[in-house]
């Protein structure tokens, strides 16, 4: 948007000064300003045909002849100077936006027309000679320009290309791994599953068949070692499955979504843990639902946000609530609307209790959650996060 007014400014300036150049009675005027009325209409026109480069070089060729009828000198009138540089800048905003085949349509009608308006003003040598000289010069730049241009853009392209082919190069690396991970975790519970879990049933098969033989002083202590090896069994049950699960959530979960999102999308990502966040207790359902609410979040900024930054912060005042915040720049001004991923985050979190708030201020965009942690009872190992 900043490049159309520039351009719009570089075209509105010439128009000025060739109306205080120009001679001439009401009649001639109210034409004149006819023409510049429709050569503006096109002007406007041309961002909208901008991806259809036959009618846009339609709209610069009917420019191109509506400002050399605009300013053809009459009733020997002189020559404006000014509707060279009009044509000049209908010539470069060709060869700007379009091929060089097509840019030179342009370039064609905008010489005759030159031509045609010199010649009907009686020019002398030096004007003729100075017009044909600043032609050649302005047909040099404009090819050196384009030539520049286009090793710029297959330069661009490469980078994309190989920007592309680096991330998706990434993503199959960091799936490999994860699979990779996941076979080894797997083959690791299938060990242990056939090696400490049968061992372990066997002993307590051992057990129960050496309880029916002994005597009932020594009833209580086999029974105590059976709850014993059954606890072992179960508890390496429960590893197994945790060996087993594809799922990764919780703030550990989190930081590997950040590490992930800076590598890949090269978003600038602030983590920040405050009031012993990293070491509250919170179940799993807690720690999955906050590793989805980030994530969403995080996703957000990825696709709505233009300044490729975020922040995160994760807090848990008195030990009582845990909070978490992703907040980023606001580039524009324009509402926002909850779509699925913020409705099915507020969902999750009231769920569990928890609540969600949403704010949009002129400077920053805030998603902040908030979940009551209750007394889990005991230090069980299982529900610290850390």
């Amino acid at each position: 948007m900043n490049v159309y007014w520039i351009w719009f400014l570089f075209h509105a300036m010439p128009w000025v000064f060739a109306f205080v150049y120009l001679e001439g009675g009401i009649t001639e005027w109210t034409w004149k300003l006819l023409g510049l009325s429709a050569f503006f209409i096109l002007f406007f026109i041309l961002p909208l045909i901008k991806q259809r480069p036959i009618a846009s070089v339609s709209v610069l060729a009917t420019n191109s002849i509506v400002a050399v009828i605009t300013l053809f000198p009459v009733q020997q009138e002189s020559f404006n100077p000014f509707l060279l540089l009009i044509l000049s800048l209908l010539i470069a905003e060709a060869y700007y936006r379009l091929q060089a085949a097509l840019a030179s349509i342009v370039g064609g009608v905008s010489l005759l027309g030159i031509l045609l308006s010199f010649l009907n003003s009686n020019p002398s040598f030096s004007s003729i000679s100075f017009i044909s000289l600043y032609f050649i010069f302005f047909f040099a730049a404009i090819i050196l320009f384009k030539q520049t241009k286009n090793a710029h853009d297959d330069l661009f392209a490469r980078y994309d290309a190989l920007l592309s082919e680096y991330r998706e190069l990434k993503r199959r690396l960091s799936t490999e791994e994860e699979t990779v991970r996941q076979e080894e975790r797997v083959l690791i519970g299938h060990e242990i599953h056939d090696s400490v879990g049968h061992k372990l049933t066997a002993l307590l098969m051992q057990l129960e068949a050496f309880r029916l033989k002994s005597n009932q002083e020594d009833q209580g202590q086999v029974q105590s070692l059976k709850k014993l090896a059954n606890d072992s069994l179960e508890e390496t049950r429960s590893a197994v499955k945790m060996l087993k699960s594809h799922e990764v959530g919780g703030l550990h979960g989190i930081l590997r979504l950040i590490r992930k999102l800076e590598t890949e999308s090269f978003i600038r990502i602030q983590f920040s843990v405050k009031h012993g966040a990293f070491t509250v207790p919170l179940s799993g359902e807690q720690s999955f639902v906050i590793f989805r609410s980030v994530q969403e979040a995080l996703t957000n900024v990825m696709k709505h946000s233009y300044a490729r930054e975020a922040e995160v912060v994760f807090e848990a005042p008195g030990r009582s609530v845990f909070r978490f915040e992703v907040s980023n720049p606001v580039i524009n001004n324009h509402r926002y609307q909850e779509g699925f991923g913020l409705t099915s985050m507020r969902e999750r979190l009231e769920k569990i209790g928890g609540q969600l708030q949403v704010q949009k201020t002129k400077e920053r965009f805030l998603v902040r959650g908030l979940i009551t942690l209750k007394d889990q009872g005991g230090n069980d190992d299982t529900n610290i996060i850390g």
